[in-house]
């Protein structure tokens, strides 16, 4: 008679994910015996489920709890970036409906899609095993697959579907060997117990595995040499989709990367430290360069996010507290200033045509001040330029490598970030400087704050940085 009361409070620290579970099996059993019909009660309490479980994730224990004999673990890292993560993929919801409802491609199918994913990411960011890890990844990656390809009748979507989800197969595979490899010569999968056992010193063997498995780290968070899916899936996704790719999941993968290399390995650093320092080099050129000739939209903030994850891992490499303070700060920041990126480009369209080309924005300036206005500060942000919020973002993972006498990675970071603003001032000037296309439609009331709240977020962080800097240093500490 004892054993569920017993087992109640090993589930507690798992409630936000059981909601999840819980609230994706009634409302995809709502819309399969509803039909069409349900579709915007499914999508409405989607939306609900996420906040509900965002605030379950704000409520638990500031203690440390681990649970289901060592597999998961919540802790303030655990904390911090869960709540971005439930915050993100519901906006990115939110967002999406115009898009949808004009396309009509509006099922309830898609934010199911997006729950289950969005649970499959919650996992990974608590995984505190190599089982854990892999069964949250596989988890978020089939409904990211699903959903690439949810336009079934546009060739581009399904294209994009397909190439994500043979890559993503492949990095899968690459991570599962490398975590076997791990597991024959630790001889177990969960984090501490590796730690221990390798007791700071490493085998040819584990370091096999640890290359294999930052390989398929490498693969989600689309760090070079493993990027090659990111601007064909983010150009032929539908824009929702991309929109959602490049917030949410992005961030649950650097978590998880960080959690892995932190908690497992933390005695032989020196390993996975060449490692990181490689792909956030490759990261921050290729982002740099490969940009400057892109015409798409949405295959420009590709490569930017590639950057991006360069400029994060920067702080990883340092290895230290401050290093994953950081990385915290700067993924919570580069969501805020994506998702305001994206709201621009969701507003791209004239009637019910969306456009993707950079030269369509042309004139927006003089056609739409405030969203160009909205624009051109997430674009300075993105660049770098203080006193935006992306400046700090740099700030502090510049500071970290510094601090770690890792001067070179410092200096190529600071380099290929002014290479860099060419082609987000690149956009500046073109709404500013060349003569106006046909003005776009009005923004959507949903784009319209979300834009809003952006721009305000980049524009005053300098004002009041503390929170969000704080919460990032508890949640650092936090792995220690």
């Amino acid at each position: 008679m004892t054993a569920p009361l017993a087992a109640v409070p090993a589930l507690l620290p798992a409630l936000p994910e059981l909601v999840l579970a819980a609230g994706s099996l009634i409302l995809v059993l709502i819309g399969a015996l509803a039909g069409s019909g349900s579709t915007r009660f499914v999508q409405a309490m989607t939306v609900v489920v996420l906040l509900v479980a965002c605030g379950l994730v704000l409520g638990q224990s500031e203690t440390r709890e681990i649970t289901f004999h060592g597999a998961f673990i919540v802790d303030g890292f655990a904390r911090f970036m869960k709540v971005i993560v439930l915050l993100a993929s519901a906006l990115s919801l939110v967002m999406a409906q115009g898009f949808l409802n004009r396309h009509k491609a509006n099922a309830f199918e898609f934010p199911v899609l997006v729950l289950l994913s969005t649970l499959g990411m919650m996992v990974m960011i608590s995984a505190h095993d190599l089982i854990a890890l892999y069964l949250g990844l596989e988890l978020s990656s089939l409904a990211l697959y699903v959903i690439a390809a949810f336009r079934r009748d546009d060739l581009k979507s399904t294209e994009a579907g397909l190439k994500y989800f043979v890559l993503g197969a492949l990095s899968s595979g690459m991570l599962l060997y490398g975590a076997s490899l791990v597991y024959g010569f630790t001889g177990s999968v969960e984090f501490t117990a590796i730690a221990k056992a390798l007791n700071g010193h490493a085998s040819s063997g584990v370091i096999f595995g640890l290359a294999f498995l930052m390989a398929g780290l490498a693969f989600k968070i689309s760090a070079v040499p493993f990027h090659m899916w990111t601007p064909d899936v983010y150009e032929g996704s539908p824009t929702p989709v991309t929109t959602f790719f490049a917030s949410a999941p992005k961030l649950a993968a650097m978590a998880m990367t960080v959690r892995v290399v932190m908690t497992a390995f933390p005695d032989i650093a020196a390993q996975w430290q060449q490692i990181i320092v490689f792909i956030a080099l490759g990261s921050m050129g290729l982002g740099a360069f490969a940009a400057i000739g892109q015409t798409n939209i949405k295959r420009l903030l590709a490569y930017s996010s590639i950057g991006h994850i360069g400029f994060a891992l920067v702080g990883l490499a340092a290895g230290t507290i401050n290093g994953v303070q950081g990385v915290a700060i700067y993924m919570a920041l580069y969501v805020v200033m994506t998702l305001g990126a994206f709201a621009c480009v969701l507003g791209m369209r004239r009637g019910d045509h969306y456009v993707e080309t950079i030269d369509e924005l042309a004139g927006l300036g003089r056609t739409n001040p405030g969203m160009a206005f909205g624009m051109a500060m997430i674009m300075f942000s993105l660049a770098g330029i203080p006193p935006l919020a992306g400046f700090f973002a740099k700030w502090y993972v510049f500071v970290a490598a510094v601090e770690a006498k890792l001067y070179a990675l410092a200096v190529i970071g600071v380099l290929t970030s002014v290479v860099g603003a060419f082609y987000y001032l690149r956009i500046v000037k073109i709404m500013y400087f060349d003569e106006p296309k046909d003005a776009f439609a009005p923004l959507d009331g949903t784009l319209k704050t979300v834009l809003l709240a952006s721009t305000v977020i980049v524009f005053l962080f300098w004002l009041w940085p503390a929170p969000l800097v704080n919460a990032a240093l508890v949640a650092a500490q936090s792995l220690h």
